[in-house]
């Protein structure tokens, strides 16, 4: 028997204070067993001690929501009796140890917390963060683990057969040790069939189906709560091993017993595996749970009890079926070649009871392990930021350097085509993606409600950087203005927040200032928070990542038809700029210099990053929004494309990258210098082309949502050219900036 000393307490992650307060609610001394379960639901990545009582900022109540934030999945009413089940959670720490397997887990668990609800997975999205590919010393450990993380998505939801519709992926310094890996899934179904994850019935059998029991990935959600050292190589066994197929078949063994009417309660064995699972039902039913460990089905031999409990093997949940009736839920996982095993019972004492052969080998209450959980209210000083206020004398490019930056821009990591990425994707799958990567938001038909769904992935570290608050509220806007560009309004909203060691009062600070940001922005847009993910300790050798919110927004299309994309259609079409040149970019607090400091150009171009993000008036903003809606919804506009990363220039190049070989002639009048009116991201803009006839109902509609909608120019054929103030500043062909775009992640990729 393992003696419990202060060094084993530490490498459980536990603090004195802690074990302390331990020995305190159990009366005595836990043993190995114990401390081990208990350890890992005092994680920060299961507990979250050091978010919970910030998160109750936010905003979770919403005409559509069905179910909020505490069970496996928040879902929304999407209409026609159907409901959407959808999530966003990280696989970061994992992604960074084995890129591989830890990127297809990532998507193995959040497609279970999915179906767990009784939802059947539609889409999948990714928001990926890695280091520089052409860094000097870390270049090719930060190739390697993209290749490996994309090649992870692309078997585990290939293979599974969902499509991955869409997503985003950056490059920052800060990510170079720290990869981050965010996955999110969404499903459908009828909404007066959703499952819950708890136990309920005093003697209902507790049953565990799907894969065996291995060794792999115990102390998973540790390893997650915890800084990477000169070590981290050593935690590879920490990372779970995932099997695609056998999901698949565990999805369709799990709908189908549900059917049944037998399953009770379900819940997917993820994170702290058999301990999370079953702790977690017996506390939201209000129950206890007795298990014995002899009946787990297992494909090592000599697993103790220890490491049975904290096995984070995948593919697997827990079941609570109705007395007398679980031989049905017997035949169905038979029927689909799948392990079901009777493994305990529900309990009415409230207590995790843990047997091995019949012998007690824990017994902990569920309170001890779920509410009664450390929280924490951790010191905070003001946020870090390691950017300069001020930065450089710019100077006036002329035409010639205008033209060069462009090219640098589309070609930039963050910027260029990622068709390496998504081409691995099968995107298609289901035949139900109307827009897919590279649309400013992924659409999938829901062919049974007779609508879509529309669906966006967005944050942007490098401005969260500069002010947390400031920078999640952009997050949010942008996420609900992608929407609004094929016509959707949001439903729901889920979050991924990355950061680094909240120990760090300055790295709680910057947690907290983006959570308030992020619940103002949700509130005023209507994009309620339905459930999501806190990744903390996102550092290596003492260096963080930049602040990273993440949020997936959900929204409806009352139609299954394909909507308008970002795509040119035809020479000889106006183009309008929904929002005006740079909306909040002028007088006397607009700050220009400071706020272009946060962009693109500055990052690729001059090569430094200062000042502040752009400045967001949100009920400017909203209206945009409102406007944008209404014109894609009265199909007055043949592309859309919201203005964001890079700025004007780089949309309307995005929006020539088209078979049609249609760029653009942009005829601007500005007081400001060139580089503002071209590079800047002010936000609140959607860039339309449309018709003649088109162009007065958008200025009806513009007027009405009292927003500006200037005509900047028109489509042409091949060339992309600008003239400011009635100058020309440059002419570049579509070509060259295509092949430049489309070719630059696949060229940074080769080795150096």
């Amino acid at each position: 028997m393992t003696t419990i000393t202060a060094d084993v307490v530490e490498q459980h992650g536990l603090t004195d204070e802690e074990y302390d307060r331990i020995v305190s609610k159990l009366g005595r001394e836990p043993n190995i067993t114990e401390l081990g379960i208990i350890s890992v639901m005092w994680s920060e990545h299961c507990s979250y001690k050091s978010s919970r009582r910030h998160l109750k900022r936010l905003p979770t109540q919403g005409k559509d929501i069905l179910v909020g934030p505490g069970e496996n999945a928040g879902i929304v009413d999407i209409g026609g009796g159907y409901a959407a089940a959808f999530k966003i959670e990280s696989h970061n720490h994992p992604s960074f140890v084995e890129p591989f397997q830890g990127a297809a887990t990532g998507v193995g668990g959040i497609l279970r917390d999915i179906f767990t609800m009784g939802a059947r997975p539609i889409a999948v999205m990714d928001s990926l963060r890695f280091g520089p590919l052409d860094d000097t010393p870390s270049g090719v450990r930060n190739r390697h683990i993209l290749q490996g993380v994309v090649g992870g998505i692309a078997h585990y939801g290939n293979c599974f057969g969902v499509p991955t519709v869409g997503g985003e992926c950056v490059f920052e310094p800060g990510y170079s040790a720290n990869p981050l890996v965010n996955a999110f899934a969404l499903g459908v179904f009828p909404k007066n069939r959703i499952f819950f994850g708890k136990a309920s019935g005093v003697g209902n059998p507790v049953i565990y189906v799907g894969a065996k029991t291995g060794r792999d990935g115990i102390h998973g959600a540790s390893m997650a709560s915890a800084e990477f050292d000169e070590d981290s190589e050593e935690k590879r066994p920490n990372v779970q091993v995932g099997d695609p197929f056998l999901e698949k078949l565990l999805l369709e063994a799990c709908l189908e017993a549900m059917e049944t009417g037998a399953v009770q309660g379900i819940q997917d064995m993820g994170a702290a595996g058999l301990t999370c699972s079953t702790c977690e039902m017996g506390s939201r039913g209000g129950a206890g749970i007795e298990i014995d460990l002899r009946h787990v089905p297992q494909r090592e031999t000599g697993m103790t009890a220890y490491e049975i409990m904290l096995s984070e093997s995948q593919e697997r949940m827990l079941l609570v079926a109705e007395r007398g009736r679980e031989q049905e839920v017997f035949r169905v996982f038979k029927k689909w070649g799948l392990d079901a095993a009777e493994i305990g019972v529900v309990t009415s004492n409230g207590l995790l009871r843990v047997k091995d052969h019949g012998q007690v080998v824990a017994e902990i209450p569920n309170s001890l392990l779920t509410d009664d959980a450390p929280l924490y209210d951790r010191p905070q000083t003001r946020p870090l930021r390691s950017a300069p206020l001020d930065g450089p004398s710019l100077g006036v490019p002329d035409g010639q350097a205008l033209a060069d930056a462009l090219r640098r821009l589309v070609s930039s990591a963050d910027l260029c085509s990622k068709r390496w990425i998504y081409e691995q994707y099968d995107y298609m799958v289901r035949t139900n993606t109307t827009l897919g990567p590279g649309a400013d938001a992924a659409v999938v038909r829901v062919k049974e409600a007779g609508v879509s769904l529309a669906m966006s992935l967005d944050g942007n570290g490098r401005y969260t950087s500069l002010d947390p608050q400031e920078g999640a509220k952009l997050a949010v806007a942008e996420c609900c203005r992608n929407l609004a560009t094929v016509g959707a309004a949001p439903l729901g909203a889920t979050n991924c927040l990355n950061f680094g060691n909240p120990e760090k009062p300055e790295i709680m600070a910057q947690l907290v200032a983006s959570i308030e940001g992020m619940g103002e922005a949700c509130r005023h847009f209507d994009a309620p928070i339905t459930g999501g993910n806190v990744s903390l300790y996102n550092e290596t050798l003492g260096r963080g990542i930049y602040p990273t919110p993440v949020v997936g927004v959900v929204g409806r299309l009352d139609h299954s038809g394909v909507p308008v994309g970002i795509d040119f259609r035809q020479p000889g079409r106006k183009l309008v700029l929904l929002g005006g040149l740079l909306p909040g970019a002028q007088g006397p607090d607009a700050q220009l210099q400071r706020r272009f400091g946060s962009s693109q150009y500055a990052k690729v171009v001059v090569g430094e990053v200062w000042g502040l993000p752009p400045m967001l008036d949100m009920d400017y903003e909203k209206r945009v929004q409102e406007a944008v809606r209404e014109i894609v919804r009265q199909s007055v506009a043949e592309s859309v494309h919201d203005v964001s990363d890079g700025g004007l220039a780089v949309a309307v190049a995005e929006c020539s990258f088209n078979q049609a070989g249609v760029g653009a002639r942009l005829e601007l009048e500005s007081p400001l210098p060139a580089h503002y009116v071209l590079f800047h991201e002010a936000p609140s803009r959607v860039l339309l082309s449309t018709t003649d006839e088109g162009l007065q109902t958008i200025r009806d509609v513009a007027q009405r949502h009292q927003v500006e909608a200037s005509v900047i120019g028109s489509t042409i054929s091949d060339h992309f050219e600008v003239h400011l103030n009635r100058a020309e500043l440059f002419r570049v062909e579509i070509r060259d900036l295509y092949e430049r775009w489309d070719k630059a992640l696949e060229e940074m990729l080769e080795p150096q």
